[in-house]
């Protein structure tokens, strides 16, 4: 009797074993092969952005036209940015998560395979290119100078024009460090927003801020005391600083596929995307 009861046990743990043995090299379908951030057919494609610099992306407080709500968040994050994440998540069969992190974070977060990919108004810069991999560009546009109307520099037609000038950019891009062509300018400290600068020039602290020209039609929306100049003799530049692209990790096996979905979406597309972002984008932003 103990002999049919102890070979019973023997039995039952054989199959208990030979059951986990079975599974043991299976992993599970949501989960990346390095166990980073999910990058299966039919999982998620999660994209980091600052959910601040607009109209590029930005951050508001409900889902209308069509933003994407953030990552451990309340908040929703909206602009050119989101639209386009949301068509390349589309052709990859995946479900888009934003992830909110601060401009110095995205490439870090990035490397550690906390999100799969940069989708945040980012310019492919030789700099940025020794760390990780761009796909084409997905929007181009040109410098210009943001001012008052009615100050001396309305009629610019070069940037030497602003020689002597108190001009700043926004912190960390290479609009700040184009400042230097003009010779004789006032360099000011770069700050960490375009609100920032705004509230800057209207009380005179600074007589304009270089961005690019969605930010200058923004300001000229938001406030009709600014405009923007637009150089006939502009800033010596890379086309990779008036560009931005998507980031991804050194070899990414998604960068042909993400590449041929930017192709489908035509340049007019692109211009009224854009378009719209720049009407829908917070006036605070």
């Amino acid at each position: 009797m103990k002999r049919k009861w102890l070979v019973l046990m023997l039995s039952v743990m054989t199959a208990i074993l030979l059951a986990a043995c079975g599974t043991g090299g299976k992993k599970d379908a949501t989960s990346s092969s390095d166990g980073g951030a999910n990058t299966d057919k039919g999982g998620q494609f999660r994209i980091g952005m600052e959910a601040g610099y607009a109209p590029f992306n930005w951050t508001q407080q409900n889902d209308t036209n069509g933003a994407v709500k953030i990552a451990d968040n309340a908040e929703y994050a909206g602009g050119y940015d989101v639209q386009m994440a949301k068509k390349i998540a589309e052709g990859l069969g995946k479900e888009l998560v934003i992830v909110k992190l601060e401009w110095d974070g995205l490439v870090p977060a990035l490397q550690s395979n906390k999100i799969d990919a940069i989708i945040a108004g980012m310019s492919p810069t030789k700099e940025r290119k020794q760390t990780i991999d761009f796909t084409e560009n997905y929007y181009t546009s040109d410098f210009v100078m943001v001012i008052k109307k009615g100050s001396k520099y309305e009629k610019a037609k070069s940037i030497q024009d602003f020689s002597g000038a108190k001009i700043t950019s926004q912190l960390n891009t290479s609009n700040y460090n184009v400042i230097d062509q003009i010779k004789g300018v006032k360099k000011q400290t770069a700050m960490d927003s375009f609100p920032a600068m705004r509230v800057a020039l209207e009380a005179g602290k600074i007589d304009g801020y270089v961005a690019e020209r969605p930010e200058g039609i923004s300001a000229a929306a938001a406030n009709d005391k600014f405009t923007y100049v637009k150089f006939e003799k502009g800033f010596d530049t890379d086309i990779s600083n008036t560009s931005i692209a998507v980031g991804l990790r050194k070899g990414d096996a998604d960068l042909e596929k993400i590449n041929e979905i930017l192709k489908g979406i035509s340049e007019g597309d692109r211009q009224k995307i854009m378009e719209e972002a720049i009407h829908q984008q917070p006036a605070a932003q």
